[in-house]
């Protein structure tokens, strides 16, 4: 292979060219092979199933007045109650069939073994659905949901079948405990199938009609309630029949319910919401990825960065088209010669391009390990949930997509210097000296245009990365109500292990009774919705005093919790008093609310005393209904919730655990004054120590559960800010090789000048007002792009709009400077240029 040899002897005869291209590629394609890494493991993933492309998520988006209880599988506007799927399931007819799913916590035992982890409650139709065959034994199927409570059977993951159980057949027909309730086993799953819910990976399936069996949603009145909704599901669609027709053909099924049946139920909600209730309509979405808020929660956050990365990689191949640009007008001398001895055009263009391949070849090896270190600094903001659950890798698609970038890129660099280099017009190459006619000005001014072009690009990365910065000050600057510091938090399900509620109570105070022994811990508290996880708890409520109308809005946050909550957790008592020990089952039920509940219900400085009805006043109660009226006790400070970046305090109403017997699970808060990790090793020996089989979940900090709570915004700040930064320094770098070769090229007329009488500074002032006018043309540019980018961004911006005119001035003048910075040099060495020795070497 001559021509390899010859190409390869070229690049190495000029080692720091070749060096700094290369570098600047593997950095660019590097970081969009990291971000094409994460977008296809958390956006483009399909399903491990049979013909993933024909599965279809069934939602009914609109009001769902009654109770609504979701998870990770999609809010709580796109789920069904149980009946209403049945009646679905029954009348379809444009679907293979329908299945419905359900995650659900799954304490199990086994073996003497017992973890923590998730299980997922199935229809019959589900497995059948997806196509899926078992690796061992059988799968669910219609035979196992006819009966509430009448199929105590599981199917085991085969993830948690091979790393947990060792892939033992002989666990087929063994007794499982889930939850406390026994299971027989029926079968494993297909391999590498966790679930329908990206984020999430079940250890276990069980029937759906199960669930109360195991604790899991309340007890069986949630199968026959209309409005109490909380189930998920997705279809197939038959052949030959597209989504419409059987969208179509389901709404046949599910308008006469909603108009003749469920209206009935409504008695008492506004006309406006029974209006929107009415005119509800079910609508088929493509279902091969699954059913998860993950994907909506990332995918804007996610297209940004690969928009950024992208233009890095732009950047980068600019940089070393500018470089390749200035070593071929040195070149053109050698290919005017080669083709006047006989070289086609042809041929000397596919060298160049071999030279130029061979340098992409060589980025995009090193690329990868750019792009494992990336991705190293991705997982580091990614929440330990999400990093165990989606596969985030270099894999074989990942490495085709580095290879094709490096094939894209090489033909982008290196076209446009091959062509240079090549030009026909011999006579007028030889006679230019070097590249000082005509046609090097022309090629210095294209130069020029690129490093302009790179100054526009790297200023809109400066000035998306300083919103995201300012948005990211902003989130950090919220006044969370909380004193977060030295808490360390964690769970117990006991209820998930079979304890009934006088144990349960008795376990949770032996647990609180043993923490605040551990030397070092200040105080102890519990509740039983954990603040800012990104889920909450909420209902209508009935406050005395206050006059609802139809169009009132009457729904509050809910959250049960222990004895000293306020006090550990720094949250100031305002008026009255907090929970004390003496609140438990029996007393006067007493409730605690905040300033933004005061102000919503009008209760102004009297409302401790007030009582509160745990059921609407606008919606006629059931007969089974037994609402429960509160004493307000004490008013307290408003504090955050569900989210650190909530935009407006929610209104919160606090009720004492230990008034409620079916409290079956509890998130504890320990703080500490010595170091909280020491206190987090010995969580699990302390609760061993109470139960040994009962597993502790969600043990963690919570300056750590409010970092993971606004991860997407460190991690988009982080990484565009990184690359802003990159770009900017890969411009400066093709500012500082134009301009350096400039000053080479224009040596004979800087001489000229100076003999005429120009000074130092008069020639600086050449270079300077180059410099000047590229960062103009380039930085306004960059800035109109910049409003464009912050337009796409403003849904993850915080407290800021699409733009931000000190941010983008701060932007200005950084790129100012940088430019400034790189055009010193070359506007020096061209000051010191001496007339007599300029002019002696022409």
């Amino acid at each position: 292979m001559p021509s390899l040899r010859l190409a390869t002897r070229t690049l190495v005869r000029a080692p720091i060219v070749t060096a700094v291209a290369v570098a600047s590629l593997a950095l660019g394609i590097g970081a969009n092979t990291a971000i094409f890494s994460l977008i296809r493991g958390v956006l483009l993933r399909t399903l491990p199933v049979t013909t993933p492309d024909g599965l279809v998520n069934v939602l009914a988006q609109g009001p769902n007045p009654g109770s609504q209880t979701c998870n990770a599988a999609g809010d709580c506007a796109v789920v069904f109650s149980y009946p209403m799927f049945k009646d679905l399931e029954r009348g379809q007819t444009g679907l293979t069939g329908l299945a419905a799913h359900r995650i659900v916590g799954a304490d199990l035992a086994f073996r003497g073994k017992s973890l923590s982890g998730l299980g997922i409650g199935v229809s019959g139709g589900y497995f059948g659905v997806l196509g899926l065959t078992p690796a061992l034994g059988r799968l669910l199927g219609p035979e196992d949901d006819r009966a509430l409570g009448g199929s105590p059977v599981a199917v085991l993951s085969h993830r948690f079948w091979t790393t947990e159980l060792g892939a033992d057949r002989a666990v087929l027909d063994q007794t499982i405990l889930i939850n406390g309730t026994a299971m027989t086993i029926v079968g494993v799953a297909q391999p590498g199938f966790d679930g329908t819910t990206l984020g999430t990976r079940a250890r276990v399936f069980v029937p759906i009609t199960m669930l109360a069996s195991i604790g899991a949603i309340g007890d069986t009145r949630a199968f026959e309630d209309r409005m109490s909704y909380w189930v998920y599901a997705f279809g197939r669609l038959k052949a030959g029949v597209t989504r419409e027709e059987a969208q179509t053909q389901l709404n046949a099924v599910y308008h006469p319910i909603i108009n003749d049946v469920e209206v009935q139920l409504q008695s008492g909600i506004p006309d406006q919401m029974l209006a929107r209730f009415k005119a509800k309509v079910v609508t088929l979405v493509p279902g091969d990825r699954g059913q998860s808020n993950v994907q909506g929660q990332t995918r804007t956050p996610l297209l940004l960065l690969i928009g950024v990365t992208a233009i890095v990689l732009l950047v980068a191949c600019t940089n070393v088209a500018n470089l390749l640009l200035a070593r071929a007008a040195g070149r053109q001398g050698e290919m005017a010669v080669r083709s006047s001895l006989g070289a086609q055009r042809g041929q000397l263009i596919s060298q160049l391009m071999l030279e130029s391949a061979i340098v992409a070849v060589m980025a995009g090896a090193l690329s990868i390990l750019v792009a494992h270190g990336t991705l190293g600094l991705i997982t580091s903001f990614l929440p330990q949930d999400l990093i165990r659950n989606v596969e985030v890798g270099i894999d074989t698609s990942v490495l085709g997509f580095a290879a094709a970038l490096s094939i894209g890129t090489a033909f982008l660099f290196g076209l446009l210097p091959a062509l240079q280099a090549t030009r026909p017009d011999l006579l007028a190459v030889i006679q230019a000296s070097g590249g000082r006619g005509s046609a090097g000005r022309a090629a210095a001014r294209f130069r020029s245009s690129l490093v302009t072009a790179q100054i526009a690009l790297s200023m809109a990365l400066l000035c998306s990365a300083g919103l995201f910065v300012r948005s990211l000050v902003n989130v950090s600057r919220v006044q969370l109500g909380i004193r977060i510091d030295s808490v360390v938090t964690f769970a117990l399900s006991p209820a998930q292990m079979g304890y009934r509620p006088a144990q349960q109570a008795a376990l949770f105070r032996r647990v609180e009774e043993s923490l605040r022994a551990v030397p070092g811990v200040a105080g102890v508290t519990s509740a039983t919705v954990p603040i800012l996880v990104g889920w909450s708890n909420g209902g209508d409520v009935d406050v005395e005093g206050f006059q609802a109308t139809l169009e009132s809005d009457v729904n509050t946050r809910r959250n049960e919790v222990g004895p000293g909550y306020f006090t550990a957790l720094g949250i100031p008592v305002l008026a009255g008093r907090e929970f004390l020990p003496s609140d438990e089952l029996g007393g006067l039920p007493v409730a605690v609310v905040n300033e933004e509940f005061v102000r919503k219900f009008r209760l102004g400085k009297e409302a401790v005393g007030k009582r509160v009805t745990n059921a609407s006043p606008l919606v006629a109660r059931r007969p089974e209904q037994h609402p429960i009226a509160y004493q307000i006790v004490g008013v307290v400070k408003n504090s955050a919730y569900n989210e650190v970046k909530e935009e407006a305090p929610q209104p919160l109403f606090f009720r004492a655990h230990r008034q409620d017997s079916t409290t079956g699970r509890l998130v504890f808060y320990a703080r500490t004054s010595i170091s909280a990790a020491t206190i987090v090793r010995a969580i699990p020996a302390l609760v061993a120590g109470v139960d040994p089989n009962l597993p502790v979940s969600e043990l963690t900090t919570l300056p750590q559960q409010v970092k993971e709570n606004v991860y997407l915004d460190r991690m988009i700040t982080t990484l565009s800010a990184a690359f802003a930064i990159l770009a900017t320094l890969l411009a400066a770098v093709g500012l500082y090789g134009v301009l350096a070769y400039n000053v080479t090229l224009r040596t004979r007329e800087i001489g000229v000048r100076m003999a005429l009488g120009a000074d130092g500074g008069r020639v600086q002032a050449l270079v300077v007002r180059q410099v000047a006018v590229m960062t103009a043309i380039g930085g306004g540019a960059g800035i109109a792009a910049a409003f464009g980018i912050g337009r796409a961004a403003q849904s993850v911006l915080f407290g800021l709009s699409g733009y931000d005119l000190p941010t983008f001035a701060a932007a200005a003048v950084t790129i100012t400077a940088v430019a400034l910075g790189a055009g010193y040099a070359p506007a020096r060495r061209a000051s010191r240029v001496h007339p007599t020795q300029a002019l002696r070497g022409d």
